[in-house]
């Protein structure tokens, strides 16, 4: 008798297929939460796991380009500032771009480079490029707080704007999600996506404000210029850690709506594709 009730009181869960576009079951992800960290935990290991430098690799890219950038546009361009010393002032804007470059070539490559799990086991999918959130994550509070050492060493104190810093830092994630989300799922039907966000990263480094400030973009084409999300997050995380100017806010408005609408329309079609990965991957 007790083992018949012990029977009768296991849960049951049912599979059923999404009855619609809109239907992205944000209580399924909430219940498999830890699935989510143990992925990103696991992801954190392997990005630091035998390797000579260890977390040191998060300062390399962000340090070396700080550096480039110093010469050829600091001082040989002798490209604006905002008053700030242009070490600072470059390695502000580097710290997002890094995050966000690094966040969308994992979320990317991130069905692909699960496609056993995909094929095995039921989850769901959106998981696995929200993972590639986390990873970066970690380099970025490392650089973060390089950059605050050089603040020190110049002697550039940070103001009250600094509690912005995290409304920013968010604008980052979704606009790394959201277009994590489209080329995910494009690249497990289109495998040369993965070269083509490759190329893409590289062209954003200058479509964005990160070796010169955005008021060197003719004003006629600021408004469109700010349609790239990643405009009002630089410029944003520019004036809470550096204090340079003023609160750019038609731009942050502007990368914002845009942030929202890439997030929204990248679930939208992960949830349009997501049925597919298992016979496709």
């Amino acid at each position: 008798m007790v083992e018949e009730r012990n029977a009768r009181s296991v849960a049951t869960i049912v599979i059923e297929p999404s009855r619609g576009l809109t239907d992205f079951n944000l209580r399924e992800i909430w219940d498999y939460r830890d699935l989510l960290l143990f992925l990103a935990w696991r992801d954190i290991n392997i990005r630091y796991k035998q390797t000579i430098l260890g977390t040191a690799w998060a300062l390399v890219q962000p340090v070396l380009t700080m550096i480039l950038f110093t010469i050829f546009f600091g001082r040989m361009a002798a490209v604006p500032s905002e008053g700030a010393p242009y070490v600072l002032f470059a390695f502000a804007a580097l710290l997002p771009w890094q995050y966000f470059a690094t966040t969308l070539g994992s979320a990317s490559n991130s069905l692909v480079n699960n496609a056993n799990l995909l094929s095995k086991v039921y989850f769901p999918r959106l998981l696995i490029p929200l993972t590639s959130l986390f990873p970066p994550a970690v380099d970025f509070g490392i650089a973060l707080f390089m950059l605050l050492g050089l603040m020190v060493y110049y002697r550039w104190a940070p103001t009250v704007h600094l509690v912005w810093l995290p409304v920013f830092m968010v604008l980052a994630m979704v606009s790394s999600l959201g277009a994590g989300l489209w080329f995910a799922a494009m690249n497990v039907k289109y495998r040369d996506v993965r070269h083509i966000v490759s190329v893409l990263v590289q062209f954003g480094l200058f479509l964005s404000p990160v070796a010169y400030p955005s008021r060197m973009v003719p004003v006629p084409w600021q408004y469109l210029y700010a349609v790239n999300p990643m405009v009002g997050v630089i410029e944003g995380f520019r004036w809470a850690l550096l204090g340079t100017g003023v609160a750019p806010l038609r731009l942050i408005a502007i990368s914002s709506a845009s942030a929202v609408v890439l997030l929204i329309s990248g679930l939208y079609y992960f949830r349009y594709t997501e049925k597919t990965f298992a016979d496709i991957v």
